[in-house]
């Protein structure tokens, strides 16, 4: 079972922060999940919320901000400790920081259509000239958005962001010719698991903080989990020899 860090390792260090996934990457997590917003002048930033205010303070949507005045400002409030200064990076910052990272998870958020569609073209020529197609997959639970991703690219992985049991996140997942089926880990089963396989889709659940539900998942077959506790939970699973990281 794979380990990813969720909005870098948000357990550990400030989320979606270049310092949080740098933390982790150099405690050797190399699978990372995280949030990708659209700053008012085109540029994809890193932050889970469409607002600055829980992590910064500031109090401004994400879509009326420029990114040179995002990336001063500092993203360690209502988050994991942190003793310094740390910013909202932009997409392209958090890739670069961590080279040899094997896997990405790219969430978008839903959004409106317009500024979706700008997001969509900006993300697929970001994945396409930085050559990740291998090492990535656009996951969101915004089914439109994820359409539009395949239709611009049918090479580009995507994965559905299932939160709730209807309708069933699976069916979905497979309709949208998805290859990652990302679930709430409350709704995982075995028998979930061994139907997503025969579909050939990944199953990669989330958000998992607890070391004996990542057991549980692992025997039901889980191919990943998403943790805001990384590092510890790879020592773990390394400490007892049950990881494929």
């Amino acid at each position: 079972m794979k380990i990813y860090g969720h909005r870098g390792a948000k357990g550990e260090a400030p989320e979606n922060t270049l310092e949080g996934f740098v933390h982790a990457y150099n405690q050797g997590i190399k699978r990372f999940e995280l949030d990708i917003q659209l700053t008012k002048d085109g540029q994809l930033i890193v932050i889970h919320d469409p607002t600055l205010e829980r992590t910064t303070g500031v109090v401004t949507k994400v879509k009326d901000a420029i990114f040179s005045e995002v990336a001063t400002l500092d993203a360690r409030q209502n988050t994991a400790a942190w003793s310094t200064h740390c910013h909202i990076p932009s997409l392209s910052e958090v890739v670069e920081s961590c080279p040899d990272v094997e896997h990405w998870q790219f969430e978008v958020k839903s959004s409106s259509k317009d500024r979706l569609n700008i997001l969509c073209n900006r993300l697929v020529e970001y994945i396409q000239a930085d050559k990740l197609k291998e090492r990535c997959v656009v996951t969101s639970s915004n089914t439109w958005f994820l359409k539009e991703i395949k239709r611009r690219d049918t090479s580009i992985k995507t994965g559905f962001v299932a939160e709730y049991r209807f309708p069933n996140p699976l069916n979905t997942a497979n309709t949208l010719g998805c290859e990652y089926l990302c679930l709430n880990y409350s709704l995982c089963n075995k028998s979930v698991v061994e139907e997503a396989h025969k579909l050939d889709i990944h199953v990669s659940c989330w958000t998992v903080n607890n070391i004996h539900e990542m057991l549980l998942l692992r025997e039901k077959g889980v191919d990943s989990i998403i943790t805001d506790f990384p590092t510890s939970a790879l020592m773990y699973f390394e400490n007892h020899g049950l990881i494929s990281n």
